[in-house]
This record gives C-alpha cells, sequence and structure tokens, in this order.
C-alpha cells in the first residue's frame, strides 16, 4: 500500500508539470487568437454577440473533453456563418439554437454510424469552393459594416448596395476597418518574435484604442449583461419542420466535412501516432458540443483548422490546452464584459474580410484549373454566393461525380500507319459500348490488306465493344490483312468473351508478367504458354531495345546468384534486358583458387571484355544450399563437393562474423545468417582474384553484396562488416570492398 502511495506522485507530476510548461501557453495563445473571431462570427452571422462566446467556451470545454482528438480546437466557424443568417432570417434566433441543438443530434448519429471516413469521400474540390464561396459571401456582406453600414441578407443586394453604401459611407468606421485590414495583412512579414503575438487580437486592440480617441462616433458591439445573462433557451419553430430538418442536416454536414479534414491536417502536423485522431469520436464528441451549445443559446461549433494549427505550434501536447482555452473565454467574458463593448463594429469587419478572403486559397485554383475540375470549382462557388450553401454543395457534388463518370467511361481510339503496309491501333481507357461510334470511325480508316498491329491498353472491356472488334478482325483478316494483338491492359479480350466483364486486380498483371504458367491446366506446356502471353503483351514493348542491342551486349554489372527459383534479379533491381551479366548456381558461390572453369571465365570474361562496372553476389533466405551446409549431411553427390567450397563461410559464421551478429540482431534466423556470411565471405573471395582486384584498382570496378528476404520481398545490403537497408538513391547499392 505505501508503495502504491509513495509511486503515485511520481507518475502524475511529470504529466502536470507537461501540462503547465506546454499546454498553459499553448492555451493562452489560441484563446487570444479565438476570442477576436468568435466575437466577429457572430455578428456576421447577425447572432447575439455572447452566442459566438458561448459557442468558443462549449467548443473548448466539451468538444475538447469528449472528442478523438487530443491538439483539435473547436469553436463558431466562418464556414457555417451563411447557413446561421440564413436560418435566423428564416426562423428567429431561438429557433436556430433548436436547428443547432439537432444538428448535433444528426452528428452524434454520423459518429455511433461510424461513418466519419465516408464524410471525406466528398469531392475536394467542391469542399474548397464552398469554403471560397462562403468567403466571398463574407466579404461582401463585411463591406457595408466597414463602412458604417448594415450587412445585407443576398450577395446581390451586396453587390448592387455598394454605390449607395459609397455615398453615406462613415470615415471613423472606414478607417478603423482599414487599419485592422492593414495590420493583419502586414503582420506575416513582421519579425518571428513579434509574430508569436495573434495578429487579429492586436488588430482589434489597436482599432479599439484608437476608437477612444477619434474625433467621430462609431459603431461598437452591443453587448447587454454579463455572458451568464446572455444564456437562454431554444424555442420549437411553428411549422415548417421540413426545412428546419433541411437546416439542421446542412450545418451537421458542413461542420463534420470541416471537422475531418482539420483532423486530417492535425494529424498530419503531429509525429506522435498516440494522438491520431479517433474520427468517430470526434464526430460524436462534436455533436455533443453542438447540442449543448443550441441548448443555452450558443452558434454552431466545428473544429477550426485555424485555431487547431495554433494550438499545435503553439506546442499543446493534450486535450488540456483546448479546454483551457474556453475556460479563459468564460472568464475573460464574465469579467470584462465592458472591454467587448468598447470594441468597434468595423474592426470586427475588417477582421471577417480579411478572414474570408483567405478563405478562397489561390493554390485551391491552381489545382483545379491543373486537375480539370476548375468548372466544378467556379459553379459551385457561384451558386454559394448568389444562391445559398446547400445547393451550392449538390451543384458541386453532381459536377464533380458527371465529371468523375466522363473520366472513367472515356477511351482514346487512334488508327495510323507506322510505315508502308503496316497500321497501329491503339485502345487506351475504357472501352464500352459508348466508344462504338468512335471505335468504328477509327477502325474504318486502316486500309484492307494491310498488317496492322491492335495495343489495348484496357481497364475494361464490355461485350458489346468486344465483340465489335472481334467481327471487325475476323472481317479484315477475312479481307486478306493481319491483325496481331497486344493487350497491356488489365482487361482481356478473352476474359470478356469467358463472362460477365470485370475490372482485374493488379495482382493478375503481376501474374501475367511473372508467371503465366500459374493459370494453365496440366495438358498445356507452361513454358509455352509464357512464350504467348509475353508475344501478346510485351514482345512489342521491349524489341526497339532488343534492336540496339542485336550486336553486342554493354552490361553494367556482373551478378552472381542462387539457382534457386524465387530470385529473378531483373525484377528485384529493377532491370531490363542488357543491363545484367547473370551468373547462376547452387548457393551463389565463387570458388577460390580457380577451382571451377565456368565460374572463371565468367570473371574473365565480364571484367576484361564486356568492362562490367561492378560485381553484384546476390544471396537469398531460405537457401536449400545453407540448410544443407549447416546442417552437416552428406549426399554422397557431387552436391557435396560444390558445398565444400561454401565451407569458409561456414567456419567464419560459427567464429562470429560481423555480418552474423547483425543477421542476429536483425531477427533473421539461424540459415539466413549463414547466407547472409556466405555472401561477405564470397565478396572476399572475389576481392582476392586477381582479375577482379585488378578491375578494382584500376577501374574502380564495385564489388557489391546484396540479399533477398523472400518473406517481405526486401533486399538489403551486405557489405564485409554488416547488413543495412537499401532506403534511397542517394548511396550506391553497396560499398567498394578496401
Amino acid at each position: 500500500m505505501s508503495t502504491d502511495t509513495e509511486q503515485l506522485p511520481r507518475t502524475s507530476l511529470p504529466g502536470l508539470a507537461a501540462r503547465v510548461r506546454h499546454d498553459l501557453p499553448a492555451s493562452i495563445v489560441v484563446f487570444l487568437v479565438s476570442l477576436p473571431l468568435s466575437i466577429g462570427i457572430a455578428v456576421a452571422a447577425g447572432a447575439p454577440v455572447a452566442a459566438g462566446l458561448i459557442a468558443a467556451v462549449v467548443g473548448g470545454v466539451v468538444a475538447g473533453a469528449l472528442g478523438g482528438s487530443t491538439l483539435q480546437v473547436s469553436g463558431p466557424t466562418a464556414s457555417l456563418t451563411v447557413v446561421v443568417a440564413e436560418c435566423i432570417n428564416q426562423f428567429g434566433w431561438a429557433t436556430t439554437c433548436f436547428i443547432t441543438v439537432l444538428a448535433g443530434g444528426v452528428q452524434i448519429l454520423f459518429g455511433l454510424g461510424r461513418i466519419a471516413r465516408g464524410a471525406l469521400a466528398i469531392a475536394p474540390v467542391v469542399v474548397h469552393a464552398m469554403l471560397a464561396g462562403i468567403g466571398v459571401v463574407i466579404a461582401l456582406q463585411q463591406v457595408h459594416v466597414l463602412m458604417g453600414g448594415d450587412s445585407l441578407s443576398s450577395s446581390w443586394d451586396s453587390i448592387t448596395g455598394l454605390p449607395r453604401q459609397l455615398a453615406s459611407v462613415h470615415v471613423g468606421d472606414l478607417f478603423l476597418g482599414l487599419l485592422v485590414i492593414v495590420i493583419l495583412v502586414g503582420w506575416r512579414y513582421l519579425p518571428a518574435p513579434v509574430r508569436k503575438v495573434p495578429g487579429p487580437l492586436v488588430a482589434v486592440v489597436v482599432a479599439t484604442l484608437m476608437a477612444l480617441v477619434l474625433p467621430t462616433q462609431v459603431e461598437r458591439i452591443v453587448l447587454d449583461g454579463t455572458l451568464l445573462d446572455e444564456i437562454g433557451l431554444p424555442a420549437l419553430p411553428h411549422g415548417g419542420w421540413a426545412t428546419v430538418a433541411l437546416m439542421a442536416v446542412t450545418i451537421a454536414l458542413i461542420a463534420s466535412v470541416e471537422t475531418l479534414l482539420s483532423a486530417v491536417a492535425v494529424d498530419r502536423m503531429s509525429r506522435n501516432a498516440s494522438r491520431r485522431t479517433d474520427l468517430d469520436r470526434e464526430l460524436i464528441g462534436q455533436g455533443t458540443a453542438n447540442m449543448v451549445s443550441g441548448a443555452i443559446g450558443g452558434l454552431p461549433v466545428a473544429a477550426v483548422i485555424v485555431r487547431s494549427i495554433t494550438n499545435v505550434k503553439a506546442g499543446a501536447h493534450s486535450r488540456a490546452s483546448t479546454m483551457l482555452h474556453g475556460v479563459w473565454i468564460l472568464l475573460f467574458s464574465v469579467a470584462l464584459v465592458g472591454v467587448v463593448r468598447q470594441i468597434p463594429k468595423a474592426a470586427l469587419a475588417g477582421l471577417l474580410i480579411v478572414v474570408g478572403i483567405q478563405l478562397i486559397k489561390l493554390a485551391h485554383i491552381r489545382r483545379a484549373q491543373r486537375t480539370g475540375d476548375l468548372v466544378v470549382y467556379a459553379a459551385t462557388v457561384i451558386v454559394v454566393v448568389f444562391w445559398n450553401l446547400l445547393l451550392g454543395m449538390l451543384v458541386g457534388l453532381a459536377l464533380a461525380f458527371a465529371l468523375l463518370l466522363w473520366r472513367v467511361v472515356r477511351v482514346t481510339v487512334l488508327a495510323q500507319a507506322i510505315e508502308l503496309g503496316r497500321w497501329r491501333v491503339a485502345i487506351d481507357g475504357t472501352c464500352t459500348f459508348l466508344a462504338m461510334p468512335k471505335l468504328a470511325a477509327e477502325l474504318a480508316k486502316v486500309p484492307a490488306g494491310a498488317k496492322v498491329t491492335l495495343e489495348m491498353t484496357v481497364d475494361y472491356l464490355d461485350h458489346a465493344a468486344q465483340e465489335a472488334i472481334q467481327e471487325w478482325v475476323q472481317q479484315f483478316r477475312t479481307g486478306g490483312g493481319t491483325v496481331e494483338f497486344v493487350e497491356m491492359g488489365s482487361a482481356r479480350m478473352a476474359d470478356t468473351a469467358d463472362g460477365a466483364p470485370a475490372r482485374r486486380h493488379s495482382r493478375h498483371m503481376l501474374d501475367e508478367v511473372l508467371g503465366p504458367w500459374r493459370r494453365t491446366g496440366a495438358e498445356v506446356d507452361p513454358i509455352v504458354a509464357g512464350v504467348a502471353a509475353y508475344h501478346r503483351g510485351h514482345a512489342h514493348l521491349i524489341r526497339p531495345h532488343l534492336g540496339v542491342l542485336r550486336d553486342g551486349q554493354e552490361p553494367d554489372s556482373l551478378f552472381v546468384t542462387c539457382a534457386d527459383s524465387r530470385v529473378v534479379p531483373n525484377v528485384i533491381t529493377s532491370s531490363g534486358p542488357g543491363d545484367l551479366f547473370t551468373v547462376r548456381n547452387v548457393g551463389n558461390l565463387i570458388p577460390a583458387g580457380c577451382r571451377d572453369a565456368s565460374m572463371e571465365a565468367a570473371l574473365i570474361y565480364a571484367l576484361e571484355k564486356l568492362d562490367v562496372r561492378s560485381v553484384v553476389v546476390c544471396g537469398h533466405s531460405g537457401c536449400g544450399a545453407m540448410e544443407a551446409l549447416s546442417s552437416g549431411a552428406v549426399t554422397g553427390s557431387g552436391l557435396d563437393e560444390w558445398l565444400a567450397h561454401a565451407r569458409p563461410s561456414l567456419e567464419r559464421y560459427r567464429d562470429g562474423h560481423p555480418v552474423g551478429v547483425a543477421a542476429l540482431a536483425a531477427g533473421f534466423g539461424p540459415v539466413d545468417q549463414l547466407g547472409l556470411v556466405n555472401v561477405a565471405v564470397q565478396l572476399e573471395t572475389l576481392y582476392a582474384h586477381p582479375v577482379v582486384r585488378r578491375g578494382v584498382e584500376e577501374r574502380g570496378v564495385v564489388l557489391s553484396g546484396l540479399f533477398f528476404d523472400i518473406a517481405t520481398a526486401r533486399v538489403v545490403e551486405v557489405t564485409v562488416d554488416g547488413i543495412a537497408e537499401i532506403d534511397g538513391v542517394e548511396r550506391p547499392v553497396a560499398a567498394q570492398i578496401a
């Protein structure tokens, strides 16, 4: 008992100290950023000022405590300003609070239904366009407040009303609003130590102080009583339940999508895997916060990416930071309500104009243009600005889906003459009945009697297109022409004829490249089947390359490896014809003292005739030669005589060779440890060979060791001193033997 009591402070005090050292200062920074934004968003939505502060408190404390993220900061968000303003215009503030409660319930259902990741499937271009549209709406509305007027209900009214507002501008309000904009825009150019103080706070404080000395009157925030006095109950609507439900779902969707996108961004910034967000729990926490916020007269709540990133950059380590920031806002709103009343509306308008413009990201527009999604982006923005947010989201999603469908079913068909009497017909994409007009038009260009190479890089082929191609081929051959099929895509003519069309897994393509024998029956020669598949799918690709090599070879490396069928040198080295001069034997051995004529001939030919620049020895896991060597089994055959060349490797392994020690530490088994030592010993044997040594000293030939771990498909580097992962392209495959 006494032991537990003594240990308790030791485990709890470091955690408390860490929170004080990291989370406390981070919470203050986030509080200073959140305070002016929360007030400004409430003003922009036409809600009571206290509603923004209540939402900030609830978002910090409730969402921070119950959510699935330890670092996200929640509160009122600019992305919901437009829809909240529409709710207030239609139903009034009390019913808007009820809609917020309903939206929170919908979010809880989202979380319980475990569909959080499904919300991330919304096309990013639509989300970016929605935020940009919201930014435009906020900026248009707040321009009028900046000049001393009132925000108008629609973007069109805001645009058409600008001349009238300019004629009756209030100089004091305009000056303060522009002052805030200038400070916020210029803040990023100040020295880093100065920028540690939040720019929005400085801008609002400076504008508030300037308002006290200006000779003209300016309009200020209206806040009756303290924050506690402003707490109110929601009210049920008097009809229009369908619209109420639609508004609630809209708020829930927008708040959820913004929260999840923010969570993804925060997780990318955090290197600690233990801080990864539980997205479903996060939605439950956000939903609970919205129900509480709506129940006591607050705005809807969502995780805000700007505040969340500020929290991470400020050094927060736990959810204590976001919860404390809510506490600071509560204390400020109760104790310093008089300060809030001194804030000019124009100062908040300037702040919101900058926030709105920042929602329009030039990078998003460039990306939409680069990816061909600019039409989706522009249409979504226009509908959000001039109609409403929900319709804009629906239009954007519909256009994005239509564009996706068009891209999916698109196919390119091209028939062209490549030389006299030879034609090439290329079909690339998804070949369905929709492509038949284009297919027929291109095939009609091919003259009768020509020799045709029909290249099909097709990922999906339906029966209509398959039959059309097959009928054309038959008719063309009847007319004296020849057609050679080259099928490089995952969908094949033969597969479509055998059953329902389907997209094939990429593993099937790997089988076609590496092992067509896996699919053949006992009555078919696998080698013949493989050659047929090679002719059909890949011969034409390497034919030009082999044409260059027909008069001679210039390989880069002599590659000595085991005869084991699982080791495919060109695959594990990503090389092609003419790159490797390969020698294979049992156990990848280099007999010392020129005791093997075949290996001797290969070394001399590779180094003195082909001038290779490297010599590679590659072993592998589960090697039968190493297993026989370690077990000491005697077969009474030539294998015993051959494995005698590997006895130095066994002795070095038993003596504790550094490579064997490294292999043991890396988790390799005894046989594989011996295999790794064997590679290192063969490198030493190679270096002792006079032809190899002369190549190293005179031409800088590099000796390299590799080991292929079959179970993981990983290749590691082996030197005379140890093993290492091959993790990049900045260093050679292995170090030169010295």
